[in-house]
C-alpha cells in the first residue's frame, strides 16, 4: 500500500473521484478561518501552476479560486465583476500593454 499526504484544499468532487478509482482518502471540513487561509494558499498554488503552464485550464482554475475567495469573504461574483469594471473604467485595463519605467516629479 502506498500513501501520499496532500494537506491542501481540493475541489468538492475530488473525494468521489478518488473513491471511483478504487482508492480511499481522509478528508475533513474546514472551519471558516481555516478555509480562508487554505483559499489563499490555493490561490498561490494555482498562480504558480499558471506561471508554469500558461494555459486556459490553469487560468480557469485560478478564476475558480478567486470566485470562491470572494464568496468566502462575503462578496458575490457580481460584486466582484462590478468592482473590476469600475476599476477598469477609472484606471483602465491592460489591453494597451503599457509598461511604466519611471516617474519624475518636478517642483
Amino acid at each position: 500500500m502506498s500513501e501520499i499526504t496532500y494537506n491542501k484544499l481540493v475541489r468538492d468532487k475530488i473525494p468521489e473521484i478518488i473513491e471511483k478509482d478504487n482508492k480511499s482518502c481522509d478528508i475533513r471540513i474546514l472551519d471558516d478561518k481555516e478555509y480562508l487561509e487554505m483559499l489563499d494558499a490555493k490561490l498561490d498554488e494555482e498562480l504558480a501552476e499558471y506561471h508554469k503552464d500558461q494555459n486556459l485550464e490553469e487560468l480557469a482554475d485560478l478564476l475558480e479560486v478567486i470566485y470562491a475567495a470572494a464568496k468566502a469573504r462575503g462578496y458575490s461574483v457580481e460584486e466582484l465583476e462590478a468592482c473590476r469594471r469600475q476599476k477598469a473604467e477609472k484606471r483602465g485595463g491592460f489591453e494597451r500593454k503599457v509598461f511604466l519605467e519611471r516617474v519624475r516629479e518636478y517642483q
